[in-house]
């Protein structure tokens, strides 16, 4: 802005309230053999001013020429102007929409735009020729400015390009929209100054005048630079081209300037200040170039195994060296952390050349207290306590994460057991599927196991469960449920008890080896101190009995008939097992023959 209507304004409206919208900042940044060039013009067809014609080109072209061993990386277009802004213009006539979009303002009634957009993919199709920005009108939204010599408009393109000629570099894209007067002044993070041989630093600004210059300096780090004749110390600003040597780039500029005795081995950042007490000046776009060897570690995990059941996880992944300018060195520490727990560590095997990558594996054991969802977080360059061992270009991209759901079996169900008969020994046969009765499986799904050892290890299952004796009198067994992800564990027990004996209705002692005795099943190896009592139809007790005598149809007592084949008739019987379990079995039995 001009000096006088600055001070006339001031006089009649009061302060000026200067409005910074969007602070400079890193966008982005290339490590290798980078350099960067920059073209672009005004849409003003001279200086503004009060006593120029109020009107603005809606295009204008510019130049690229580049080298055939120099390769296009990456190419940002910026413009900007008067007013709210543009957003849509053309740029070789292929439509270009604002991706991001910048604004500043000295005033409510001036203000200003800037805006950006990623034109790399015309940039490599179309190569070294003519660029020519278009559909880029202003003149609808200038006139109130005009008065005040702030009607401008412009645009610029930064084409990062890689050279296996150059040294190792760190290429550093900074932009926002912030603006003097009076004073300004920007701090440029993420610096790594290892060498500061050609070091050097770009700007696009807006709305200089190349016929302002009064208290307008550069500086960085404290030091005036400047690039004379282009932009002498005094008048940084005006409307110049570094790159092409243009002087006619009306209210912008593309400068680039030496900053090799500027900075110091070891600086990660740098102060830029620009003072000026009349122009008013915008800087949009920061490039820094340096040279920097270093290597950049970044890890990712690829994969990882689970098993049921287990707290231990294998973790695959991989330690990459991209977007580097130096060897990664082997040995370099790698940190497994789980919810901020220290968990494992591991190294890089060997040297990691430049955009290189090494693949590897690590078993860590999770505590069982984290629970069954975790939080793997791999750190390269790090230790337990998250110390780094290696210099890199980029300190904070070492870390990768990966959620995990571990595949722990879930607590015990138990079951009721199953009661079985003594078949003698204390043994019984079981179908041990009768313990499933609530609940619902697939056969497939379903194995059975004498101790948790074998469940867990899958070894030694019962092969005929429909059939089985049991071993012990109790015995538990255990059920493996399979299901998608893991399996569930059942367990019951089996108790084999001496149940009631089986008393049939009758017999018939003919000696044809038929069904000859009182057959009493599960008595005789079962109740082994039990005791029968027979008697006939007159109450007369006609035959005791125990183990070792069953009743083959003759008599053990009596006077005169011991001895003798009872008649056929219906007798009376006493059972008594002598188990505090049963009482007495009674009843009637039928001899025949």
């Amino acid at each position: 802005m001009k000096r006088f209507y600055y001070i006339l304004y001031c006089f009649l409206f009061g302060i000026i309230i200067q409005t910074h919208a969007q602070d400079i900042a890193l966008y982005q940044q290339f490590n290798g053999r980078y350099d960067y060039t920059a073209l672009g013009n005004t849409m003003n067809s001279q200086e503004n001013g009060t006593t120029g014609p109020c009107t603005i080109l809606t295009s204008s072209s510019a130049s690229l020429s580049l080298d055939t061993n120099q390769n296009v990386i990456a190419a940002y277009l910026y413009w900007a102007g008067t007013h709210t802004g543009d957003f849509e213009i053309s740029l070789n006539n292929i439509n270009i929409i604002a991706e991001r979009t910048f604004s500043d303002a000295i005033d409510a009634d001036r203000v200003f735009f800037a805006a950006f957009a990623d034109v790399t993919s015309i940039i490599l199709d179309q190569g070294s020729i003519d660029y020519t920005v278009s559909d880029f009108d202003l003149n609808s939204v200038i006139v109130p400015y005009c008065s005040s010599g702030t009607n401008f408009g412009g645009w610029a393109i930064t084409v990062i390009y890689e050279d296996s000629n150059l040294p190792l570099n760190q290429l550093n894209v900074y932009d926002g929209l912030q603006s003097v007067p009076e004073y300004l002044s920007i701090t440029l993070d993420n610096l790594n100054v290892l060498d500061n041989d050609n070091a050097k630093i770009g700007f696009i600004a807006w709305e200089g005048d190349s016929s302002i210059a009064i208290n307008e300096q550069l500086t960085i780090n404290g030091n005036v630079i400047s690039n004379y004749p282009l932009n002498p110390a005094n008048n940084a600003f005006n409307g110049t081209n570094s790159f092409t040597g243009a002087s006619n780039l009306y209210n912008m500029d593309i400068d680039a300037y030496s900053i090799q005795n500027q900075i110091n081995i070891g600086d990660s950042s740098a102060t830029i200040a620009l003072t000026s007490d009349q122009d008013f000046v915008m800087i949009n776009n920061i490039i820094t170039v340096l040279n920097s060897q270093l290597p950049d570690a970044t890890i990712i995990i690829d994969s990882y195994v689970i098993s049921c059941g287990d707290h231990s996880i294998e973790v695959f992944y991989t330690v990459y060296n991209n977007n580097s300018t130096a060897v990664l060195p082997a040995n370099t520490p790698i940190a497994f952390y789980s919810n901020s727990i220290f968990i494992g560590g591991s190294e890089t095997l060997g040297d990691l050349a430049i955009n290189t990558n090494e693949s590897s594996s690590i078993t860590l054991d999770i505590p069982e207290n984290l629970g069954a969802t975790i939080t793997i977080m791999a750190v390269v360059d790090a230790d337990a306590e998250l110390n780094g061992i290696v210099t890199e270009s980029n300190e904070n991209n070492n870390s990768a994460y990966a959620d995990i759901d571990l595949l722990l079996i879930p607590e015990i169900t138990l079951l009721p057991n199953l009661l079985g008969c003594n078949e003698g020994f204390e043994t019984s046969t079981y179908n041990l599927f009768d313990a499933l009765e609530t609940i619902d499986y697939n056969l497939e799904d379903i194995t059975f196991y004498r101790s948790i050892e074998d469940l867990e290890s899958g070894l030694n299952s019962i092969s005929i469960p429909t059939n089985y004796n049991n071993f012990s009198n109790p015995e538990t067994l255990f059920i493996r449920l399979e299901s998608t992800p893991c399996y569930e564990t059942f367990q019951f027990g089996l108790t084999t008890e001496n149940c009631p004996p089986y008393i049939p209705e009758g017999f018939s002692p003919n000696g044809d080896t038929k069904n000859d005795w009182f057959n009493i099943q599960n008595l005789y190896d079962i109740f082994t101190n039990h005791e029968l009592q027979i008697y006939n139809r007159y109450g007369e007790l006609i035959f005791v009995g125990n183990n070792n005598q069953p009743w083959d149809g003759k008599t053990n007592r009596g006077l005169n008939n011991i001895g003798n084949t009872v008649p056929v008739s219906t007798y009376y019987y006493i059972l008594n097992l002598k188990d505090s379990n049963y009482k007495p079995f009674v009843g009637w039995v039928y001899v025949n023959y």
